[in-house]
């Protein structure tokens, strides 16, 4: 990686968080909200810019919420799915920064700091693969990076969809870092629970 490449973090956070009953970018964790505390990842790592794509309950999150420096996109068309936001973050993206290579990241994993970020792009640098996946449990996720010879792809994906099947398409295209405390996720009240009695 050249020291002039360029990335950027796409925080995908537009989900009306259905089985949890409140929003979830709202959780408390460490002293701040899930959110912020992505936003906080992307502050401690080598990305150049860092982008939130907003849907259900923006309003009350941009009103509750340190973004800090962060470019926010509220997306209209945030019930059309997953790859709906992370598309219209790259077309954000691309209108105003035209990065060389993205990152994309939801909120709801909390143990994604900026130390797991810089190792997305140092692993970008050192192999040369143009997708840089997580690895958990037994798959494959967020966060993930792509470069930009791939963001035709991103833009063409099913709106109801992520990422994962272009990765799973590109096992040549593909590197990975291992991500154990990726399994834990917050989709609902117990996954909360069970976060916060670990504090």
């Amino acid at each position: 990686m050249s020291p002039g490449k360029n990335t950027a973090l796409i925080i995908v956070a537009a989900g009306n968080s259905s089985r949890l009953g409140q929003p979830k970018q709202q959780l408390r964790f460490g002293g701040r909200s899930l959110l912020e505390r992505a936003v906080q990842a992307g502050m401690d790592s080598p990305c150049q810019s860092t982008l939130v794509v907003l849907g259900a309950y923006h309003e009350e999150i941009l009103g509750h919420s340190d973004l800090k420096s962060a470019l926010v996109l509220v997306h209209q068309d945030w019930e059309k799915g997953m790859g709906s936001s992370i598309k219209a973050g790259l077309k954000e993206l691309l209108k105003k920064e035209n990065p060389d290579q993205i990152i994309t990241m939801l909120c709801d994993q909390p143990f994604v700091d900026g130390k797991l970020l810089t190792q997305l792009i140092n692993k970008q640098q050192e192999t040369g693969k143009g997708i840089i996946a997580c690895t958990y449990g037994d798959t494959v996720g967020v966060p993930v990076l792509f470069d930009r010879r791939y963001f035709p792809l991103l833009l063409e994906m099913e709106d109801a969809e992520g990422a994962k099947k272009i990765i799973e398409k590109l096992p040549e295209a593909l590197a990975l870092v291992s991500f154990g405390k990726g399994t834990i996720d917050i989709d609902t009240a117990d996954d909360y629970r069970r976060l916060v009695e670990k504090e």
